[in-house]
């Protein structure tokens, strides 16, 4: 009982949303419950090498800041890949700089689960599941035949217009096609059948990578949007020739940022390019003779998905499951805000775009909106754990996309924010994911004793805990800015800690103390905090909560949803240590 399961954290990857993937393999290491898993941190680089790293790494400002190693970088920042082929002593050399490389087969005995915290090709495809299929490893999410629906828009939405009989209107466009026709009269073409504006989106990225709203009836526009989605830009000569060097080498430097760039290795006048520095050069010599340069990535997508623009209430939702595998979808929550799209930037780097929990409509919308949820979730042979965005229009109709078979897991996500709604912390959703996907495992029929052992002994762990509570400690914080963001950042923190349970108390400015509901700890500023203190509750986020009783019940135990008033004897009687927010220390209650 007291073996710890070896939980192999697995974050980076070759996908353009690596970096996306890092946050999530940092939120992954410093919430999972250390009373049950052993977390591995496993970094995938972007030519495929397993590394076993120390988790330090995972504190870096991102994946370039600490490999390749930054003296082989040119004065660039980089990924692996832009150093172009490289021999077995060199790759090994930069590898064990930063901890160990792991064969694949060596996987079997490192780990007992693959945390695959990974996103887009490679990652969220069916590449790796079907990798750990071979291994008879366990692995986050759904199996092969979910993820490779995951990955392909189209087939998304014709199972989903199958499931609930949405008549969203899309058509796709190849790169052929789009080369070869007459692109003025393909745009009015595009505009007489899907309406206007028009969406573009690269098929095979996440939700975040490669989407483009075209609201100006431009030509030009248009034309910028396929080229996007298609990862490739265009570089006129009399713009070069206006640029300074230290412009230029700004220009490398956007081009190789994966939210705003194509990514390297990039393809001009068929010559495969590796680094900025490198292509810097070329494109001197190539714009003195050329009036243009198209450059493209050597993994750009073979066709565009073009879709019809949906105005209506931007909304992400959640879903879960019980042993049975029966679905429960979760508080939907919307995205409203001065955003032009709901894509990488707004997602992760913009303050502008808000999310509240549930979307502000009337209750029967809010039941179709779960009803086509769950009906679109079997469809498309999810499980375990799935996002999927929609919207919701003036009509009062649901129209879905983008089902996600590996959300983002910053603190900040969606994912989070609708879990705690219904009592789960980070920790506990954690330990969710890894115990339901053992579970969907088991149903494939391969390894089958292994893997309900393993199921049994990480139900014995869970069922042993809820016997052994922990020490209680105060995540003490005051009504300002500072200590609330302090606050929110410890409290998740604590969540997996072996020896003490995380209770959030708000030091009032009235004198008061307050123990807060797990909840109003995921709102994104004290602003939003203090303006959800007593309000009373949706009742459509009630009916969540007792929906999903037996399934909190089995993972947590009792949850206290309320706000409660505590008493300087009730404080110092209920908890064990406090950390205090505004002095950063733990100090004795």
């Amino acid at each position: 009982m007291d073996n710890k399961i070896k939980v192999g954290i697995f974050f980076g990857g070759q996908s353009r949303e690596r970096e996306i993937s890092y946050l999530g393999g940092r939120t992954a290491l410093e919430h999972i419950d250390r009373r049950f898993f052993e977390p591995i941190p496993i970094f995938v680089d972007s030519i495929g090498n397993f590394i076993k790293v120390d988790s330090k790494l995972l504190y870096e400002e991102d994946i370039r800041s600490f490999y390749p190693s930054k003296n082989q970088n040119n004065g660039y920042k980089i990924y692996i890949e832009s150093l172009g082929p490289l021999r077995d002593t060199q790759l090994y050399k930069l590898i064990y700089k930063i901890g160990s490389q792991v064969k694949i087969e060596e996987l079997k005995d490192l780990i007992d689960f693959a945390f695959v915290v990974m996103h887009g090709p490679y990652s969220e495809d069916g590449n790796i599941q079907g990798i750990m299929e071979w291994l008879n490893i366990p692995y986050l999410g759904p199996g092969i035949l979910g993820s490779g629906v995951g990955i392909d828009k189209p087939v998304q939405n014709k199972l989903m217009a199958f499931a609930t009989g949405q008549t969203k209107k899309y058509r796709t466009i190849s790169k052929n096609e789009w080369d070869n026709s007459d692109k003025s009269k393909l745009f009015s073409n595009l505009i007489s059948e899907l309406g206007f504006p028009l969406v573009v989106k690269a098929p095979h990225q996440g939700s975040s990578i490669g989407v483009a709203i075209i609201k100006k009836r431009s030509l030009e526009e248009f034309s910028k949007g396929m080229s996007q989605c298609f990862f490739e830009t265009q570089i006129l000569k009399k713009d070069w020739a206006k640029l300074s060097q230290r412009q230029k080498k700004n220009l490398m430097e956007k081009t190789s940022n994966l939210d705003e760039g194509i990514g390297f290795p990039l393809v001009l006048n068929n010559e495969i390019i590796y680094h900025p520095a490198e292509l810097l050069i070329e494109l001197d010599k190539y714009l003195n003779y050329n009036d243009s340069a198209v450059i493209s990535s050597v993994n750009a997508e073979d066709y565009v998905l073009i879709e019809e623009f949906i105005v209506g209430q931007e909304f992400s939702v959640g879903v879960i499951q019980d042993d049975s595998g029966k679905a429960y979808a979760l508080p939907p929550a919307e995205v409203y805000g001065d955003i032009q799209t709901f894509d990488f930037k707004s997602k992760y780097k913009s303050s502008v775009s808000k999310k509240r929990i549930p979307v502000e409509t009337k209750y029967e919308n809010l039941e179709k909106i779960h009803a086509d949820i769950l009906k679109a979730f079997e469809a498309t042979s999810m499980s375990v754990i799935s996002r999927i965005d929609g919207f919701l229009t003036a009509e009062d109709e649901v129209i879905l996309h983008d089902p996600n078979t590996i959300p983002g897991m910053s603190p900040a996500s969606f994912i989070f924010k609708q879990m705690a709604e219904i009592g789960f912390n980070i920790t506990n959703s954690v330990t969710y994911f890894i115990r339901q996907s053992i579970r969907e495992r088991i149903k494939t029929g391969k390894n089958v004793f292994g893997l309900r052992n393993l199921l049994q002994v990480l139900d014995a762990k869970i069922q042993l805990a809820k016997t052994r509570p922990r020490k209680k400690l105060a995540i003490l914080f005051g009504e300002n800015e500072e200590e609330f963001k302090v606050a929110r950042a410890k409290y998740g923190q604590f969540g997996g800690n072996t020896e003490y349970e995380p209770v959030a108390v708000c030091s009032a400015l009235n004198g008061s103390k307050y123990r807060i509901p797990l909840n109003l700890m995921f709102k994104p500023d004290i602003m939003e905090f203090g303006m959800s203190i007593g309000k009373e509750k949706h009742p459509f986020i009630q009916k969540n909560i007792n929906s999903t009783a037996p399934i909190r019940d089995f993972y947590i135990g009792e949850v206290d949803f309320g706000l409660k008033k505590l008493s300087e004897d009730e404080f110092l009687n209920e908890f064990n240590a406090v950390y205090d927010c505004k002095i950063e220390e733990m100090v004795l209650s």
